[in-house]
């Protein structure tokens, strides 16, 4: 990683400013990397949440994917250091709005044999309660970490 090489050469040089310029911008690089994990994880919730909607039915693939998008969405979101979350749950939320729609429209090719387009699978499902769910799940997913460590706690 070159910035690393740069934020050295900085340092070694007593040139503070730029070392604590460029430790910004990995900062955000690094954040921006865990968003647009956490936000592919999300499609795939989404996705999977719609054809489950949709086709009143499920599968074990579709749920082992749920699962996985829950647990992956947790692993990341998570500070393992600081403590708390990259995303809090209004940016959750706003993730799950922006995903929807591009996650119907891949939903649509799988659902029914790609029977409906994008419009035809919106009319057989109920989107608030869709994204309502997904986001439910991503914050209860978030908090089941800390009941395991309590339950922990009260064997001890």
């Amino acid at each position: 990683m070159e910035e690393l090489f740069e934020l050295r050469t900085y340092i070694e040089g007593g040139r503070y400013a730029d070392a604590l310029v460029l430790l910004g911008e990995m900062e955000e690089m690094s954040r921006e990397d865990k968003i647009n994990k956490i936000e592919s994880f999300v499609d795939a919730l989404l996705i999977h949440l719609i054809k489950r909607h949709a086709e009143k039915r499920t599968t074990r693939s579709w749920e082992a994917s749920i699962h996985n998008s829950l647990r992956q969405i947790e692993k990341t979101n998570k500070r393992r250091k600081a403590g708390g979350h990259y995303l809090t749950e209004s940016e959750l939320r706003e993730s799950v709005e922006e995903s929807y729609h591009p996650s119907l429209k891949y939903a649509s090719l799988e659902a029914f044999g790609g029977a409906f387009d994008e419009a035809g699978l919106a009319r057989k499902v109920d989107e608030s309660q869709i994204k309502k769910e997904a986001l439910e799940l991503i914050l209860k997913a978030q908090q089941a970490p800390k009941r395991r460590t309590k339950d922990m706690k009260k064997l001890h």
